[in-house]
């Protein structure tokens, strides 16, 4: 599947702002959600409409608007809650998962500490959000667990991504598009993205050291 590079210039603003070593918590926050949002926008281009009809103040018409498919944000802990906020401004009849991964800081490796998903998961097209997709374990073990529960297609949305990642995902789930603003440099020897922003996880919960 492919990988789609949404370099709009409002993203690559607000992105240039998070970047920034000197941007605090409120400010990273409310930035995040920002581009959340319009990733949300581009992803849901090809979402499946149907005509209704309504009346205007003036006669009435046969309109479109989004179907009654079923959809569901999933966010990979903890970093991943900051962009469902901007995610559900878009598309706010969704239902809401979340999966525990953290990474193992000696061999790198996801390792899963919890996972609630929505009853309707198995009916519901899934969307993952992730600020960062490093070294794609955890988003890959992610959607191995969600592929368990559901065979509709699934999304990676992501506010930054290495090359390295993105390799990941397409070797284990070649079915799964992702939707990126950037992709970077390259992963240093902790497996940060660089140029990268940090660790989302703790500038969105201002826990940084």
């Amino acid at each position: 599947m492919a990988v789609h590079l949404i370099e709009h210039p409002l993203i690559m603003t607000r992105l240039t702002r998070i970047r920034r070593k000197e941007t605090p918590p409120e400010i990273f926050r409310s930035n995040l959600d920002e581009i959340a949002s319009m990733l949300i926008y581009e992803v849901a281009r090809d979402f499946k409409t149907v005509e209704v009809e309504i009346e205007t103040p003036i006669s009435k018409t046969r309109q479109k608007t989004l179907d009654s498919q079923k959809f569901c944000l999933i966010a990979i802990l903890r970093a991943g809650l900051g962009m469902i906020p901007g995610a559900l401004k878009m598309i706010p009849n969704t239902s809401i998962g979340v999966i525990g991964m953290f990474r193992d800081e000696k061999t790198f490796a996801p390792v899963e500490y919890y996972c609630k998903l929505p009853g309707d998961i198995a009916e519901s097209r899934i969307l993952i959000v992730d600020p960062m997709l490093a070294t794609g374990g955890s988003a890959s073990a992610a959607i191995d667990l969600l592929k368990r529960k559901n065979s509709k297609p699934i999304t990676l949305i992501s506010i930054l991504s290495a090359p390295e990642g993105i390799a990941r995902i397409q070797k284990d789930h070649p079915d799964v598009e992702i939707f990126t603003p950037a992709i970077d440099e390259k992963l240093n020897d902790r497996a940060y993205i660089v140029p990268g922003l940090g660790d989302a996880g703790d500038r969105i919960f201002g826990t940084e050291v």
